[in-house]
């Protein structure tokens, strides 16, 4: 599940606009400001909420879901590490 704070969240660490979130996940930037504008959690198309996630997902997001481990418990987002290089 995905809250719509999450959803902002995940944006600012990214730097990212709603545009270029609806760009990335090939969504239109309305169904971005709707995901946004929810309580709680966000609901809708699966396809669509799959598409986001996927795209946050690609960009470095990790969603930490409800009773995720993480130091202050709860929801949130993390910005993964990025791998190691090979050098």
């Amino acid at each position: 599940m995905l809250t719509s704070a999450q959803l902002k969240a995940a944006r600012a660490l990214l730097g990212i606009d709603q545009k270029q979130l609806a760009d990335l996940a090939g969504v239109s930037v309305p169904t971005i400001q709707r995901m946004e504008a929810s309580n709680g959690t966000v609901r809708g198309v699966i396809d669509t909420l799959t598409r986001v996630i996927e795209a946050l997902d690609a960009a470095g997001i990790e969603l930490i879901g409800e009773n995720a481990a993480s130091l202050a418990g709860g929801r949130g987002v993390r910005l993964r590490q990025p791998p190691a290089s090979g050098t």
